[in-house]
């Protein structure tokens, strides 16, 4: 599986659809799942808190990798920055996803300053009514410097998300053994969903 890591506004759902294309896998959005158990996010949000999101966050990774190794998968924004203690398996898991091949964490730049603007900027054109400038560059600058220690490798998204794709598979052929990475499948994908057991 390839994991996206990255603040909202870093281009893990535009790039995750380009790759998973390259690729001929499928694409799994972590918010967009967790949209079509709960509805909307700020809704679930305003009814059980924060911490009630973020563990059913975690909750719905369990459940959604099992059985999707070969998706591209992006994980919502604050997924690797959670209070420790907001579900028995988040810190076994979170190191986990950043020592896998194929974890990475997109950012618009590693210059913190181009980071911030680029990320208000992308979040302020959604269409979400919680926006606003300030809230946004609070949050990625709390966020920066944990997503750049993360022990992942970092790409710059301030380019097409096609190009962006590309950095990311010649990346993951540099660490494959010879021969082993393919870009694309002789087969379409499987259209059985993930989570849950096998069919």
């Amino acid at each position: 599986m390839i994991r996206l890591l990255g603040p909202g506004g870093a281009g893990k759902s535009t790039i995750g659809a380009a790759l998973a294309a390259r690729l001929d896998r499928r694409f799994l959005d972590l918010d967009r799942e967790l949209e079509r158990r709960h509805g909307g996010i700020d809704d679930f949000i305003a009814a059980y808190g924060y911490e009630a999101y973020a563990r059913e966050n975690v909750a719905g990774y369990i459940d959604l990798v099992h059985g999707c190794e070969d998706a591209v998968l992006a994980l919502s924004s604050g997924f690797m920055v959670y209070p420790p203690a907001v579900h028995p398996a988040y810190a076994t898991l979170t190191e986990a996803i950043v020592r896998e091949r194929g974890t990475f964490v997109l950012l618009p730049s590693l210059d913190r300053e181009a980071c911030v603007a680029e990320i208000v900027r992308r979040q302020l054109g959604r269409a979400i009514t919680r926006r606003d400038a300030a809230r946004e560059e609070a949050v990625i600058r709390e966020r920066f410097d944990r997503y750049l220690a993360l022990p992942a490798p970092k790409v710059e998204t301030m380019r097409p998300a096609h190009a962006v794709a590309e950095t990311i598979l010649a990346m993951l052929s540099r660490e494959a053994p010879s021969g082993a990475m393919e870009t694309r499948r002789s087969s379409a994908p499987s259209e059985r969903a993930c989570g849950g057991p096998p069919a």
